[in-house]
Formats: structure tokens, sequence, C-alpha cells
């Protein structure tokens, strides 16, 4: 069983497809990342989880049931705080608490237990307005973890926090998988963010999935290798021309992708070069982070749409 499971979700507003046939996977029991640009609907499909919106097709899966057929048994594992830290500024952090604990028919001890979790047990008296803005965003953290939901979907949760802000929220998020027990579905425009809280991730497009699964296995489909040579325009154009990924870093090296950690790759790609008298110097290998990721799949993802539709994976 997935945490969520979606297949093919669209949602339009008028003629413009905000969510584009978007399937995604996400196991249990991880910090999964949902990751993309401004605008790219990420709170629109955060939305669609929550059955704020109704989707123009497909169909969502919340810890194995579905959204639309069971809504509150989908739901009642679910905690969630999209957008902003909504919260009442004239009432203490510990009264906030008290208004969804009652709405929720909570023990009045589950509001110690999340304040706790959040770190804000000896701020919990204080009056809102005194917070800090990582401390608001850690309240609105602690009202969605009444309850104890086992699946929380978190909307750019450091959006707007100064340094010690972030560092705190991203300890958090980390942690929580195994302080709850369950699966943290992060949404987020930053890949730092991504890339120091999550497992798993999925990279969305103009509404589409073009990256999905484990980071550490989407790391490790290619290497990077530096070639240092005496002719990088050259050595550039002969690999391209031979089909071999291949970047510039400077004036005296250039980068190589390799499959996984496939050597013979690697070696062939210098043989190549000195077969065309370029010098090779030094080969390096490089680890690849998830920046070169994203920014190599969108370019791929640039390139295919100028060659003309394709179907997208997802």
């Amino acid at each position: 069983m997935f945490a969520i499971e979606t297949q093919n979700l669209t949602k339009r507003f008028g003629k413009t497809v905000v969510v584009d046939g978007l399937s995604l996977q996400v196991p249990t029991g991880c910090v999964f990342g949902f990751l993309g640009p401004n605008g790219a609907g990420k709170t629109t499909t955060l939305r669609l989880l929550l059955g704020l919106l109704r989707p123009d097709r497909g169909c969502v899966h919340l810890l194995g049931h579905n959204l639309f057929a069971h809504r509150l048994q989908a739901l009642s594992g679910v905690g969630a705080f999209v957008e902003s830290a909504s919260v009442y500024d004239h009432l203490s952090g510990r009264a906030n608490l008290e208004l969804t604990r009652r709405v929720l028919g909570l023990r009045e001890r589950e509001i110690d237990r999340v304040l706790e979790l959040v770190e804000l047990q000896r701020a919990g008296n204080k009056r809102v307005r005194d917070y800090s803005l990582g401390m608001k965003q850690r309240l609105a953290l602690a009202r969605a973890l009444l309850g104890k939901p086992r699946l929380l979907l978190l909307d750019e949760p450091t959006n707007g926090l100064d340094p010690d802000g972030i560092m705190a929220m991203r300890r958090l998020i980390r942690e929580l998988p195994d302080r709850i027990g369950g699966t943290v579905f992060v949404s987020s425009h930053l890949l730092s963010e991504v890339e120091q809280t999550a497992q798993g991730l999925c990279l969305l497009r103009a509404g589409s999935a073009v990256l999905q699964g484990s980071v550490a296995d989407l790391l490790d489909r290619s290497s990077q290798i530096d070639f240092t040579v005496d002719r990088a325009g050259a050595a550039m154009e002969v690999l391209i021309a031979n089909g071999v990924p291949a970047s510039l870093v400077d004036e005296g090296a250039i980068r190589v992708q390799c499959p996984g950690e496939d050597r013979a790759a690697a070696a062939a790609a210098n043989r190549l070069l000195v077969t065309h008298g370029i010098a090779v110097s030094a080969m390096t290998p490089r680890k690849r982070s998830l920046e070169d990721l994203y920014r190599d799949t969108l370019r791929a993802e640039d390139g295919a749409a100028r060659q003309g539709p394709k179907r997208r994976a997802a």
C-alpha cells in the first residue's frame, strides 16, 4: 500500500490545464519531496489530494482509501497545512490548538504531545502575536499533527523563514516519519529543501511528473566524470558528434555523463578523445547532485519539446 497514489489526475481552470495526467506513488514511512518551480501546479495538486478541489479526471487513494468514494476514511489519517500558517494572533499557541482539538474531539493531553513534537512546549501559553514566523509555522505544524495522522501534507513549510527557522523546520521534517510512524509529503520549489530532507521525490513541471522515484536511485542512475583535456572545445565537439552527453566545465575540462557506475562508458569516451588527438591528463569521478539531476532533466524536457510533442513520464 502507498501513502498516496494517484492515477491520471487532471485539473483544468477554464482552458488552462494546471495538473496534467499526474500519476504519483508515494511510499509509506518516508519524507517525500514534491519539487517544482513556482506555478508548476504543486499547490493545486495538494488541494486535490485533500479533496478541496474536484479533479476533471483521475483518482486519488490516501492510505489505501479512495478519496472520492470514501472521503471520511481517506482523510481520517491525514494532517496538513497548505500555503500559509493561518493562526489567531490574539490567542496563545495552546488556545489555537484547543479550537482544533475540540472540533476533532481529542483529549486535552493531545495538545501537550504536539507542542512537544514541534518544540513549542515552553511557548504554548504565549500569545501568537509574539511568535516569530518560524514559531508560527511550527504551531501550524503542531495543529496538523493533532489526532496522530499517518500522512502529513506540507506546502512550502520553510517559506519566509530566516536561516535558523529553516534549519529547525528541516530537522523536524527529517525526524517526523520516525516520530509519528508515518509519511511526510513536502511540496517545495527549493532544491536544497528536498535534498536535505527527502528520501523520495517527484519533479513536477507544467502539471506533469517528469521524474519520480527514490532520491538515491535517481542520483545513482548516472554518474559524472570530469575530463581534464588540452582542448575542451574540440573535445566537446567530438563527444557530442558521437552521441556522448557532455558539458563544458571550464577552458580545460569537460564533464561526461555515464550510466550508473559504467566504467566502460568512461573508458570509451577517453578512447574517443585520444583517437581524435585530444590529450586527456586526468579523469575525476564527480558525485551527481540533485541540482544536476534537476537541471539535466529540465534541459532534456526542453530539448524534447523543441523536437515535437511526446508523452511525458509519470
